[in-house]
């Protein structure tokens, strides 16, 4: 099975991103599926436009998916950047996109409602994402339960694309999403989010980890009073870290009482710390050789690129646009 996602690189890893999307691509992989996951800088640059900014995040995703399990000997890691042939795909898909779909898109209206620039870029994402699924022949596309319906949106462009040429050329793909833990709440109980600031990150120190975590937004409930752990934003990410046992433990506490939100907050914390401590010291050592993580782009790119170009063939020909015959 084919398997094709990305992540951008518009901020610094974290919990949602773990358990939304890495930790489906590293199990992927050991499935022994043939995966390919790329870095989103072109995606990126509808909410972010700071040349160094962009090349550090786009650097801290690579190690940070090498140091949580991806490996380049079994996957194809690499730059949206590094095959322009996607661009080309995406203006092709545009010719037959029509501008009700992009008008429909919920995305699109949830960051213009959150204050987000409304560019062109960010109206035609779906295009661009329709395309960076379509070059590779994906088969199957692991998303967030928010991102399905761009799934949809790619499937139907490459079957209008299909019907407007005539020809079998693109790959309908099949969405992958993880019921469970498809939306993780940040801080403040909404989707977390490095451009909403209400993450917490995976590579920060453990003090930085337990402040963060101190800062969860909950009710004023008093120390003393029982409370209802499936309405508290500190349980809710507590079952992402905490084994059965010790959740059902901590539940009887909040219903009891005597238990306080801080005293969940400081074992979160603990767990966050515990679960990702083997990650933060490969990450540590990626850091003192950056290099590597520059030649694992680098061997990505090339590999996804002799991919791309060779689906561009195919639908330079259906389209006509192959002149050297």
């Amino acid at each position: 099975m084919k398997i094709l996602s990305g992540i951008q690189p518009s901020g610094r890893l974290h919990v949602g991103n773990y358990f939304g999307a890495v930790r489906q691509f590293v199990r992927l992989q050991e499935e022994g599926n043939e995966c390919f996951y790329f870095l989103a800088n072109y995606h990126a640059l509808t909410s972010l436009q700071d040349k160094a900014q962009l090349q550090e995040l786009s650097w801290h995703l690579a190690a940070g998916y090498l140091a949580l399990g991806i490996d380049p000997s079994r996957t194809v890691l690499f730059l949206q950047s590094d095959v322009p042939q996607v661009t080309e795909l995406a203006w092709i898909l545009n010719c037959v996109c029509p501008v009700t779909m992009m008008e429909k898109a919920t995305s699109y209206k949830d960051k213009i409602a959150r204050g987000i620039p409304p560019t062109m870029g960010l109206f035609d994402y779906p295009v661009l994402q329709a395309a960076d699924i379509i070059i590779y022949d994906s088969d199957l596309v692991p998303v967030g339960a928010d991102q399905k319906q761009h799934i949809e949106m790619t499937r139907d462009l490459a079957g209008r694309f299909n019907r407007a040429f005539e020809a079998d050329v693109l790959v309908e793909p099949e969405p992958y999403i993880v019921p469970s833990v498809a939306v993780v709440a940040g801080i403040n109980g909404q989707k977390m989010s490095a451009s909403y600031g209400n993450a917490i990150e995976i590579f920060q120190a453990p003090k930085q980890t337990k402040k963060r975590c101190a800062a969860i937004v909950t009710d004023s409930t008093p120390l003393e009073a029982p409370k209802d752990p499936d309405r508290c934003n500190v349980f809710a990410l507590l079952k992402l870290f905490a084994d059965e046992t010790e959740l059902t433990e901590i539940a009887e506490k909040y219903r009891a009482g005597g238990y306080g939100y801080g005293q969940a907050k400081d074992r979160l914390a603990e767990l966050i710390n515990e679960r990702f401590a083997p990650a933060r010291e490969k990450y540590a050592k990626l850091e003192k050789n950056p290099n590597y993580v520059r030649d694992v782009l680098s061997e990505g790119g090339h590999k996804a690129r002799n991919i791309a170009e060779a689906t561009m063939q195919r639908v330079r020909d259906a389209c006509g646009l192959v002149t050297n015959k």
